[in-house]
């Protein structure tokens, strides 16, 4: 399954069902009179978010959604049925974007189960029996029903996660992902072996999170430079970022502040964030040298350093510890003293 996080659809409710004009005409009745009913109002389009769904490739074959129309009205004063309504159901995290100005969002669907009628359907007409009056006895008047509304919107989907990793390609995202979740990132010795967002489950002292891994940084992101700034907005809703530094690359404080001015030019309050800083791949360095750029990222800015290895697991632990610390106790989830979870081996992946 491919990962789309962006789609344009056409969504239309349905029109309301035309009023019947319609006489009442039977042997040894006496006095007849009018018995058209009314039209039956049209379906809504309604966008509800569900638990399952990682991605909206579906909306990239699908694109224009048109809801029932109501039934016309007819004699004996029965009402036309009502048209029904059209349910689209999309990813938990998804955004539905006015596509006038696109900056507008009409709606933010963050939970399971959370549902929103975005267009109602048009109201059924009425039939001639609702026009019967003392001085009209036999009216032949009716309404063709109310049109349904019709919209272009932008779906566009931010997952949701705890934690967002962030750092230039080649930092080591994908391998301590690996290291801590059952996803399978690609890992490779080139930049940008991550192509889309990965998300992973972390278990660690009794409690657990959701970890997002974003495509690698590189200067000149926000202007659209490597892959862009495109998949930032998937580390939005994260409470705390984890930007990993490798110690074999470039300059670490240089890094460091070129992710950290790519995600003040996106804005979103990314730079608001709280970032744990990261020197990841100290097993390809000697100690000396891994305290020395220590010392270098915290003149650079940085409050604390965590050296660690995603490939042995070195120094995991006290990042682990530190990332739960800045978590409110209802983002993690605790079990039971001696307690055992069944592990899933087919972890959530937006693959």
């Amino acid at each position: 399954m491919h990962f789309l996080d962006q789609a344009k659809i056409y969504i239309r409710s349905g029109g309301g069902g035309p009023g019947a004009v319609s006489f009442r005409r039977e042997k040894y009745v006496e006095y007849g009179g009018p018995d058209g009913g009314d039209g039956g109002k049209g379906g809504d389009i309604i966008f509800e978010a569900v638990a399952g769904l990682n991605t909206l490739i579906d909306f990239r074959y699908t694109q224009h959604f048109k809801a029932p129309r109501g039934g016309h009205g007819m004699g004996k004063d029965r009402k036309g049925a009502q048209g029904k309504d059209l349910v689209i159901k999309v990813p938990v995290g998804t955004q539905i974007i006015d596509d006038e100005d696109r900056d507008m969002v009409l709606a933010d669907l963050v939970e399971a189960g959370q549902r929103l009628t975005l267009l109602e359907g048009g109201l059924g007409g009425r039939g001639n029996a609702s026009y019967k009056t003392s001085t009209n006895r036999a009216p032949r008047q009716h309404q063709p029903g109310l049109p349904g509304e019709e919209l272009w919107v932008w779906l566009r989907l931010k997952l949701l996660a705890d934690v967002g990793l962030v750092g230039l390609p080649n930092a080591g995202k994908s391998t301590f992902i690996n290291q801590l979740t059952n996803t399978r990132a690609k890992v490779g010795a080139y930049p940008f072996t991550t192509l889309h967002p990965q998300l992973g489950v972390v278990r660690h002292k009794a409690r657990e999170f959701v970890l997002a891994d974003i495509p690698g940084l590189i200067a000149g992101a926000a202007d659209g430079a490597g892959i862009g700034d495109r998949f930032l907005g998937h580390i939005e809703r994260c409470r705390v970022l984890i930007h990993l530094i490798d110690i074999a690359g470039t300059d670490p404080a240089e890094a460091m502040q070129v992710v950290e001015e790519e995600l003040a030019a996106y804005g979103a309050g990314l730079d608001e964030k709280p970032r744990l800083i990261v020197l990841n791949k100290i097993d390809l360095a000697d100690p000396e040298l891994a305290s020395g750029f220590a010392s270098e990222l915290q003149e650079a800015g940085a409050d604390k350093v965590f050296a660690i290895s995603g490939a042995t697991g070195e120094g995991i632990d006290a990042l682990l510890d530190a990332v739960i610390a800045h978590l409110p106790a209802a983002t993690v989830t605790e079990r039971p003293q001696g307690e055992r979870e069944e592990e899933d081996e087919t972890p959530w992946s937006p693959l």
